[in-house]
């Protein structure tokens, strides 16, 4: 498939700034991708839709502070630092991104805090943008980290058009984060509610928690037409033993084993076997799912509304049929759902 093939009239004003005002109180698109008929419900009567034994998997990743903003020496001039990952906790390398580029060499030196009390040193350049930062510390490195997290914001994507508030630390997390290491919520857990989890645990729904630390990859631009010819940036999964036998055990009793997100299918679909069960996994994984893709595990998705031409709405379309999709898309534009990370989800079974 093409890249054009994605593309869609989003109106500026479906895309959420801000979170529904209960986790599960959001709209819920149903789409049945069998018949294409789409249901409209509320997010918490997701519950309809799932029986005894059937399988949740979460991704438990946690989000960490990572937008950070200094100064660069002698000129003063103001730098935005986006964390990516802890390369080496003993030397506090880290791997970030630095906004604008041009400005930022090997051997600059950046201050953080009122005081400038944290110091950073360009080590390295490994793109156009981004950087290796070694960072200037004597203190034990839980001390450090606590530091280097209190000068953090929360890192909003570029489709929020307002300033983080502070809600926004606890808005922009699911509540069963508990790994930290993402840069980007897995935005469909966020709407599960305790009472919510509380309430298909009744039912006699199964979880399962798998970690994938979602960085900027799948988010960037794709600059070509031909998706066979897009690469994605690995990002790291770890799915445990207990988690594993949990979605083959659904999987041996023909029960539904639903992925809350695209980060949890991509997870699936790396951990796969050829006899379609999955095995523990902790490596990395750079697949990159869209039309046509034959999947083996999950029965059902849940995934938010999406942004055009993005990676994500290309491997909910590879699920849920490029059509009908699309479709639903339109549906749900004309039907004022909202769109993003804060916005509205879709369930497809």
């Amino acid at each position: 498939m093409k890249l054009s093939q994605f593309k869609f009239k989003l109106p500026e004003e479906l895309i959420a700034q801000y979170p529904a005002s209960d986790r599960d109180e959001c709209r819920l698109l149903v789409l049945n991708r069998k018949t294409g008929a789409i249901e409209h419900r509320m997010f918490k009567d997701i519950l309809d839709y799932f029986d005894d034994r059937d399988v949740m998997v979460f991704n438990d990743t946690k989000v960490f502070p990572a937008r950070l903003y200094g100064n660069k020496e002698k000129t003063g001039a103001r730098i935005e630092v986006f964390l990516l990952r802890e390369l080496n906790a003993d030397l506090r390398l880290w791997d970030v991104l630095v906004d604008p580029a041009r400005k930022i060499r090997i051997g600059n030196k950046l201050y953080f805090g009122e005081d400038d009390s944290l110091v950073a040193e360009v080590i390295d350049n490994t793109t156009s943008r981004g950087r290796t930062l070694r960072f200037l510390f004597d203190g034990d490195h839980d001390t450090f980290k606590e530091v280097l997290y209190s000068m953090g914001e929360t890192p909003l994507p570029r489709i929020i058009k307002r300033p983080v508030e502070p809600d926004d630390a606890e808005w922009y997390q699911t509540i069963f984060a508990r790994n930290e290491g993402a840069v980007v919520a897995p935005t469909a857990g966020m709407h599960f509610s305790k009472t919510l989890m509380k309430r298909l645990e009744i039912k006699g729904a199964r979880f399962a928690f798998l970690t994938l630390h979602a960085g900027l990859g799948n988010f960037g631009q794709i600059d070509v037409e031909d998706l066979t010819k897009h690469k994605t940036p690995s990002e790291q999964v770890i799915l445990g033993d207990e988690a594993s036998a949990i979605i083959n055990e659904a999987k041996e009793r023909r029960r539904q084993v639903c992925a809350v997100g695209t980060t949890v299918m991509r997870a699936l679909e790396t951990a796969v076997c050829t006899n379609g069960m999955v095995k523990p996994f902790d490596g990395w994984t750079n697949k990159f799912i869209f039309p046509p893709y034959d999947f083996t595990v999950a029965t059902s998705m849940v995934a938010n509304f999406q942004m055009p031409y993005s990676q994500l709405l290309m491997m909910i379309a590879a699920f849920g049929g490029y059509e009908q999709v699309m479709a639903a898309y339109e549906e749900a534009v004309k039907e004022q759902y909202r769109f993003g990370t804060y916005g509205d989800a879709m369930l497809i079974i």
